[in-house]
């Protein structure tokens, strides 16, 4: 499989407010070097263009779709109710700040995205969409690419990289935490 040449991934979410969470996903699969096609089509404004979505994800060969979705959060599995191409959901919490700029706490939705969640998880037998946690496109992209992986070497080793330089970066906090102490390194870490 070449990852360079085509969009092997597509990502949707339901609405322009979506896309500050759904960025995530985009920034880790740029970082990867894998393709992805972005659009917004909402299930419920826009049915037929997300039936015409789902068969032109399928003529694109895509890969993968992560789909999200906040609210109701019916995108990602109506997308999946239209093609056989694996969709993850995002659940997004909320924010009922579409036409202001200030983002303030009371202006999140009751629920705190578990609405989202649970129309994501839910889904009927027979009609699955695996679902991220509450604002986590960029785990979506992870999901994503390690499904690609099984088909491409290199992914895969560049994943493995990821996964070693995770693993190096908590060990040398861990030694800086142990040498300056939990009072010192928590201050630094608050300013940081």
């Amino acid at each position: 499989m070449t990852l360079s040449k085509k969009p092997l991934v597509g990502i949707i979410m339901g609405s322009s407010s979506d896309s500050r969470i759904m960025q995530g996903a985009s920034e880790v699969l740029d970082e990867f070097g894998i393709k992805h096609e972005d659009q917004i089509v909402s299930a419920h404004r826009t049915p037929s263009r997300l039936a015409e979505y789902a068969k032109h994800a399928e003529e694109m060969d895509f890969k993968v779709i992560i789909a999200g979705a906040g609210g109701a959060a019916h995108l990602p599995g109506m997308i999946a109710s239209h093609t056989v191409i694996p969709v993850i959901g995002v659940p997004i919490l909320v924010y009922n700040d579409k036409h202001t700029k200030k983002l303030d706490t009371a202006k999140f939705s009751a629920f705190g995205g578990l609405d989202s969640l649970l129309s994501i998880t839910e889904m009927p037998s027979g009609s699955p969409v695996v679902a991220v946690g509450v604002n986590k496109a960029g785990n979506a992209a992870i999901y994503a690419m390690k499904m690609l992986a099984n088909e491409s070497p290199n992914l895969k080793k560049k994943l493995k990289l990821h996964k070693s330089n995770q693993h190096d970066s908590v060990m040398i906090e861990s030694e800086q935490l142990k040498k300056e102490g939990l009072s010192k390194f928590a201050k630094k870490i608050q300013i940081d």
